[in-house]
């Protein structure tokens, strides 16, 4: 069998050691963004104990030893009470995304366990007219996916519609003419009621880092040229208190004109009869003097 050359020999045993990694998937820790996160570690270790990065295993972050416990980068601590006690727990503070990844905590050299701390992914409601643009924040500097998965009634859907490296943009044909990637966010212009859904900011391991649920207002029929104008339902309601007024007020009148009325018509029989006792009392005072 012929032996391998060295860079063929070391680039196997990398393949290798990360397919075993990736198929033996380590115990996961998930933290909300910028939270605090425990990685446990419990052993007795009379030694010098490190927590690393699995992948750089010299890339050191905090330490403990029979003296004292030291972070050797910020947002990373052990306590060194624990330590004495056989806790080798990490705590990992203000966990943003650049704190992802696969964690080894280490007795003298010797691996003891392994963790895979996950951030959870952002969160953000959008709700934007038609026409406005959808602003997409990118939470790292790795190349990063977006993935658009649609909420339309009239058939749901799943796509990749970009991907972000750097500088570089690349994007669908039917995208295209609408993104621009400006600081440190992706914008996507002229948004209409279909374009309704969630849109995913993914990195290279398939990890969400942020997910933007955006609903798009519809359109609102204007009522315009021959169909006349739209009239608010203050104006009807206007209307028809006006109505009411004018009505009560004919009502008013109406009865008033009708009470006087009565009146007239009362005071003018008792004219009629006194004049008529006025003629009685002339006509008798008239015999009387004839009769004399």
């Amino acid at each position: 069998m012929q032996s391998c050359s060295s860079a063929l020999c070391i680039l196997i045993l990398l393949i290798s050691t990360f397919t075993t990694v990736s198929e033996s998937a380590f115990p996961l820790v998930k933290v909300g963004f910028l939270g605090s996160a425990t990685l446990p570690c419990s052993e007795r270790c009379s030694g010098l104990v490190r927590w690393t990065v699995f992948t750089k295993p010299t890339d050191v972050l905090a330490e403990c030893d029979q003296t004292s416990c030291r972070s050797v980068k910020e947002g990373y601590q052990m306590i060194h009470d624990q330590y004495l006690k056989g806790n080798l727990s990490l705590t990992i503070t203000d966990a943003d995304f650049t704190k992802r990844g696969w964690y080894t905590c280490q007795c003298d050299g010797r691996e003891i366990y392994h963790w895979d701390l996950q951030v959870e992914p952002l969160k953000t409601s959008v709700q934007i007219e038609p026409g406005e643009s959808l602003l997409m924040k990118l939470d790292v500097s790795d190349p990063v996916e977006v993935i658009y998965n649609s909420t339309d009634p009239a058939g749901p859907s799943s796509d990749q519609i970009c991907t972000v490296n750097g500088n570089s943009l690349q994007c669908k044909p039917e995208y295209t003419h609408r993104v621009s990637l400006i600081t440190s966010a992706l914008e996507l212009r002229k948004m209409t009621p279909s374009d309704r859904g969630n849109y995913i900011i993914m990195d290279i391991n398939k990890e969400a880092i942020h997910i933007y649920t955006v609903t798009v207002q519809d359109e609102q029929p204007c009522v315009c040229g021959d169909q006349g104008a739209a009239v608010p339902v203050w104006a009807f309601v206007l209307l028809l208190v006006v109505c009411v007024a004018l009505w009560g007020v004919n009502m008013w009148l109406w009865r008033r004109n009708l009470l006087l009325q009565k009146r007239c018509e009362s005071n003018g029989l008792n004219n009629h009869g006194a004049e008529n006792m006025k003629s009685l009392s002339t006509l008798t005072n008239k015999l009387k003097q004839d009769s004399s």
